[in-house]
């Protein structure tokens, strides 16, 4: 049984990753708000822009996480994803803040640099890349778009799966 499907196109992934990554700052926040200052109500929330940024730093580790999967450990990947992460959120707020149009600034931490990035936020980045690579990023890879691409019919797998069941059947 010969199967035509295809991988998810790079635009495709970009949205995918651009969604997570929407849908996870505005969870963070909602989490520090409550670590913070205990509201209950949990408001999280984010700017238009973390699609774009989250999207493209998705895709800028998936390049790298395929680079480095079989040449370096997951700890030192995540050590460079964050450093990535870092530079990323650095580069962007800095053009944004041209614009007046940068959503964050740190500049209350302790440790940040010009309000952009701050260190008080590596475990985070460092977990969250983490979570990228072994369950986004993986798993996103594995995805096909259906061969036929008619939304009635089942998948090639789910077919290989009958055809199995049903073979046990006749002997």
């Amino acid at each position: 049984m010969g199967s035509s499907a295809e991988p998810l196109s790079p635009l495709s992934r970009w949205y995918i990753y651009a969604i997570h990554g929407y849908f996870c700052e505005v969870m963070f926040t909602a989490a520090w708000e409550f670590a913070v200052n205990f509201n209950w109500k949990f408001p999280g929330v984010t700017s238009v822009w973390a699609l774009f940024i989250y999207g493209t730093s998705i895709m800028v580790i998936e390049k790298m996480y395929i680079f480095l999967k079989d040449k370096c450990r997951t700890l030192t990947r995540c050590v460079l994803y964050t450093l990535w992460a870092y530079a990323w959120e650095f580069s962007t707020g800095f053009i944004l803040r041209q614009f007046n149009a940068c959503p964050w600034d740190y500049s209350s931490f302790d440790y940040d640099f010009m309000g952009l990035i701050t260190l008080e936020y590596a475990i985070p980045w460092f977990c969250g890349s983490l979570f990228v690579e072994k369950m986004v990023i993986r798993n996103t890879l594995r995805l096909r778009y259906d061969e036929n691409g008619d939304v009635n019919s089942p998948s090639a797998a789910f077919r290989a799966v009958i055809e199995c069941l049903k073979s046990k059947k006749t002997k």
